[in-house]
């Protein structure tokens, strides 16, 4: 049950201070939707390309090495495993491959037709070099469509969760609320509760770390009183994991009921009587160097990295 310590939902690593900490957590959030959005309609390269960038600003963030070793350890064995799966896997496709004429049947060309053969050799080598089946040897068989695919399916999974990740590593929950709430102001003018959402998302990051402490406080009592589940069976191991369910909805009330004395306690009643001070939001010179780099990156994005189709 260690290992819900490394889940990379609510966890923020306070010390040390990297240049990603540093960021303003809107150009953060900002370079976070990049890297969901560009994945959309790319081609392979780009999405290969993602990863790699994730990996180098993990490693020149000089982050811990025992803080993300464990989380892109297991992260890149579940995304070589989607990988290895999704090649070997049938493309879908359905379709079985035959020559279109018989093979005793002798095709006949024109003299004009020669010709063009013979002036264009590159493209005669090229109909011979390509081939749809890339590697078959007895069951396995990966070709280019299953390869396709599974490089897709690999990279969004990594893509997805780590740059998620890597952004909740490095900002602090109420950055992230504070610089939500910077960019929702437009949203006032259409009565939209900005204060009510970005205060909803606080709680909520504050209150994952303490479902997953009841979670692991919870699974270790079950195993230090060492049952023997054999004996109990399938009726009895279901009665002692519902009520272990029960008592784990039971403190998470407990905890949800504290909370909200604690803020009432402090005078919070409403959002609109009680005013919140995030953060004064600033933007610096590494800021604006971070946003310059952006652009960079959806110019090479759009020049190269669009699927063509």
């Amino acid at each position: 049950m260690d290992l819900l310590r490394s889940l990379p939902l609510g966890l923020y690593l306070e010390n040390p201070q990297t240049w990603l900490h540093k960021l303003d957590p809107r150009v953060k959030l900002m370079w976070l939707l990049s890297f969901l959005t560009s994945y959309v309609v790319a081609n392979n390269y780009w999405r290969v390309l993602l990863v790699l960038l994730l990996i180098i600003f993990t490693v020149f963030a000089k982050i811990p090495l025992r803080v993300w070793r464990q989380q892109m350890g297991w992260l890149l064995i579940l995304s070589f495993m989607v990988l290895s799966i999704g090649a070997i896997s049938p493309d879908g496709l359905g379709v079985s491959y035959q020559p279109r004429l018989p093979a005793t049947e002798q095709v006949l060309t024109q003299p004009v037709n020669a010709e063009k053969i013979k002036e264009s050799p590159k493209l005669a080598d090229r109909n011979k070099e390509y081939s749809y089946v890339l590697f078959h040897q007895g069951p396995i068989k990966v070709n280019r469509r299953s390869l396709d695919l599974a490089i897709r399916l690999s990279t969004i999974v990594f893509t997805l969760i780590y740059s998620t990740n890597l952004y909740l590593l490095t900002t602090a929950p109420e950055e992230i609320t504070s610089g939500m709430e910077s960019l929702m102001q437009p949203l006032r003018r259409f009565k939209i509760p900005v204060t009510e959402i970005t205060l909803t998302l606080t709680l909520s990051l504050r209150f994952i770390p303490l479902v997953l402490e009841e979670v692991q406080n919870l699974v270790r009592s079950v195993m230090t009183r060492a049952i023997n589940w054999k004996k109990l069976g399938l009726k009895g191991g279901a009665k002692v994991w519902l009520i272990v369910i029960e008592r784990l909805l039971e403190n998470l009330l407990l905890r949800a009921d504290q909370m909200a004395n604690a803020m009432m306690v402090r005078g919070f009643t409403s959002p609109n009587e009680h005013q919140v001070k995030w953060q004064d939001l600033k933007l610096r010179t590494g800021d604006w160097l971070a946003i310059a780099i952006l652009i960079v990156f959806w110019g090479l994005r759009i020049a190269f990295g669009t699927e063509v189709s």
